[in-house]
């Protein structure tokens, strides 16, 4: 295999060793993994993926090629590529991977390419830049295409933004919206690794430390439960009434951003919205606060403004660049507003992600077997699939629970019986 563009395949051997450690914490994947090594439900099948170039995406890859999948993987993130990983996916299971750690956008956009180049008939995401760039770049695909799987939240909005302006020309399973996904992930995954981040790239005490989460999505009230638990005082902001009365009934502070940012000593945004931290939060922040992004794409904070006021550019730590303003104070940015969890630390733990990734396996094999009968459109796993992963993840885990009765089940099928 000649086609590929990771860091250095002398890492290929640690990398290996990671996902071996990895799998060890994946046991639903490894079991959708010995059915597929014997069922080879993907056999032939061209799957182009953009995710995070992880360990525990290293053995979603080694599930798919053990289903017979043709696979090429490239990263959703020019910094969440974990090189050794990247190297022996290459040099171990002869995957073809295009992704190293800090690649430049030019380089990144070059490895979608490549990943586009490789004719998918399924495509996995992360963000939804492969859809997108079969619609904007590559639309000779779109006949081929089988459909899509989408893992997150940010990808998820986009694709529904496509959906809804006719743009989107096959279907699409939204893995994201999967209970065993999101949660999970979103919500145990994304808090304990977000902290993780943090932690690595400031070495800052967050006992004490007033703590600002932007959004109470799933991915946030995680972040938001385990800055608490690590005994920080946090504040909540909120654009939805629903979701702001949830946060403050969690027994979080609940006020508006530019209410909360002069009170900050760490905010971190996990909105999927554009310009979620801004010049008037720019304006009123403390000396020293420190700010990051988990949210899917690096927008969220609107570096270009922070630069247009900033007289001085600093990196006092690895991942931390400290912006000094004209008035003296400085503002700690943390992993190039990119997602801190992969930026700075490992992502998320294996035992989500063996969830998220079952999800993932299972849906790029539904999406083959209702090949021609799933509408265009955004659509679900079915319940059915959800229950599986949850019920594998259980057993796992040597929980047991328990099962209805002939007559528990007559009854809530039944209307007659009442009190």
């Amino acid at each position: 295999m000649t086609s590929y563009d990771v860091k250095d395949l002398n890492l290929a051997e640690q990398g290996r060793k990671r996902m071996d450690w990895a799998e060890q914490e994946m046991p639903v994947l490894r079991l959708i993994k010995e059915r597929f090594a014997r069922e080879r439900p993907l056999a032939g099948v061209k799957v182009s993926a953009c995710l995070h170039v992880t360990t525990e995406t290293g053995n979603l890859m080694r599930a798919l090629s053990a289903a017979g999948a043709d696979v090429v993987l490239c990263a959703s993130n020019p910094l969440s590529t974990q090189d050794d990983v990247a190297a022996a996916l290459v040099q171990f299971e002869e995957i073809p991977v295009y992704a190293i750690k800090g690649e430049s956008n030019e380089v990144y956009y070059q490895h979608i390419k490549a990943a586009l180049d490789h004719d998918p008939q399924i495509t996995m995401d992360d963000g939804a830049d492969l859809v997108s760039g079969i619609l904007k770049d590559r639309p000779d695909l779109i006949t081929r295409m089988i459909g899509s799987t989408e893992e997150t939240t940010t990808g998820v909005i986009r694709l529904k933004a496509m959906a809804a302006e006719g743009a989107l020309p096959f279907p699409v399973i939204s893995v994201n919206d999967s209970d065993t996904k999101h949660m999970f992930d979103n919500r145990y995954g994304t808090g304990q690794s977000t902290l993780d981040g943090l932690i690595r790239a400031t070495n800052i005490l967050l006992a004490g430390k007033t703590f600002v989460v932007a959004g109470y999505g799933w991915c946030s009230r995680g972040i938001a439960e385990r800055a608490r638990g690590l005994g920080a005082n946090v504040i909540v902001t909120e654009i939805d009434p629903i979701k702001a009365l949830e946060a403050a009934m969690d027994g979080f502070r609940v006020m508006p951003m530019e209410q909360a940012a002069p009170l900050a000593d760490f905010i971190v945004t996990a909105t999927g919205n554009k310009h979620v931290l801004d010049s008037n939060v720019f304006a009123v922040l403390k000396d020293g606060a420190v700010i990051a992004n988990s949210g899917h794409f690096n927008v969220e904070i609107n570096i270009p403004a922070l630069e247009r006021i900033t007289v001085e550019k600093r990196q006092p730590r690895a991942f931390v660049d400290q912006y000094v303003l004209s008035d003296g104070r400085r503002v700690n940015l943390l992993g190039e507003g990119r997602l801190i969890n992969l930026a700075s630390a490992e992502g998320h733990p294996s035992a989500v992600m063996d969830m998220s990734f079952a999800n993932q396996a299972l849906a790029s094999e539904y999406l083959l077997k209702n090949q021609g009968k799933l509408p265009v459109g955004v659509h679900a796993l079915p319940r059915e699939l959800d229950r599986e992963i949850a019920a594998l993840k259980l057993r796992a885990m040597g929980i047991h629970i328990d099962t209805l009765t002939a007559e528990q089940t007559a009854y809530l099928n039944s209307w007659q019986e009442g009190t």
